[in-house]
């Protein structure tokens, strides 16, 4: 089939799951079941019909506004469905073109790669936006997908030894920086964290997400301190940096890698 027509309906299906991670993050925070029972405005708690669940374009429709109450509607609706739907329609586009495949992937395996990258994307979403919004990465969150991480790789061929060495590596390094400074430095979160991306990415792309990592969290930190949106010593949610960084080594880790070493 067309690739082009095809990519259209990753995204699509994407904006439908990016819809369906929004729910998941606020009803996880109010602690209901994100499973059962009709959306609802969180000011007025009315239910919101049909016709205004339409990924994106309910929001724009509404001018992002409750219909019952004309309250604001938070911008993490569509820019959550946005971002899921296009993450969807990158790694199938990059999956079928056979782009930056892991080592141990070959062409045939090519529809199973994008499920992986697909299914975690919708994780390492959900973390993004709880430790930004909230400064939590939940357990309910990181533990399963570092287990599909590690599941998925052994089943596409990766080396084992080389999967736990990333996992228990980079999750070492936040642990020891947790026991260290007993926990004000960062939290356990991020120690799950760090063993779901060496997982995921194993020991060198792993180790090249961490400082990703790092770089990106410098300079928006800096940035935030220079516009005044944060104080000196205020908490930046690293978290949302590692996922963010998981995300773009996954696209670009084999680029980025050759590159370093061709310096040496």
């Amino acid at each position: 089939m067309n690739i082009i027509f095809l990519t259209v309906v990753a995204s699509l299906i994407g904006l439908c799951i990016g819809s369906f991670i929004n729910v998941v993050v606020f009803r996880t925070k109010s602690k209901d079941p994100f499973w059962t029972g009709r959306s609802k405005c969180r000011t007025c708690l009315v239910p919101i019909v049909p016709r205004d669940l339409v990924p994106v374009i309910s929001y724009f429709n509404l001018r992002g506004r409750c219909r019952s109450c004309k309250e604001v509607v938070a911008w993490q609706y569509p820019m959550v469905e946005l971002t899921v739907g296009v993450l969807f329609g990158l790694f199938f586009v990059r999956a079928a073109m056979f782009y930056g495949f892991p080592e141990f992937v070959d062409g045939t395996e090519w529809a199973l790669l994008f499920f992986r990258d697909a299914i975690l994307a919708c994780f390492l979403v959900v973390i993004f936006i709880y430790d930004f919004r909230y400064s939590y990465i939940l357990d309910r969150f990181s533990i399963p997908a570092m287990i599909i991480a590690l599941l998925a790789n052994l089943y596409l061929g990766a080396d084992p030894l080389n999967l736990l060495l990333g996992g228990f590596l980079i999750g070492g390094f936040f642990a020891i920086q947790f026991i260290v400074s007993r926990g004000r430095w960062i939290g356990g979160g991020d120690i799950r964290m760090g063993m779901l991306m060496g997982f995921l990415l194993g020991v060198e792309q792993g180790l090249l997400a961490l400082f990703l990592a790092y770089i990106l969290g410098s300079i928006i930190g800096v940035i935030l301190i220079l516009a005044k949106k944060r104080k000196l010593d205020g908490h930046v949610p690293f978290g949302t940096f590692l996922a963010i960084a998981t995300v773009i080594t996954l696209f670009f880790g084999e680029d980025l890698l050759s590159w370093y070493l061709a310096f040496f």
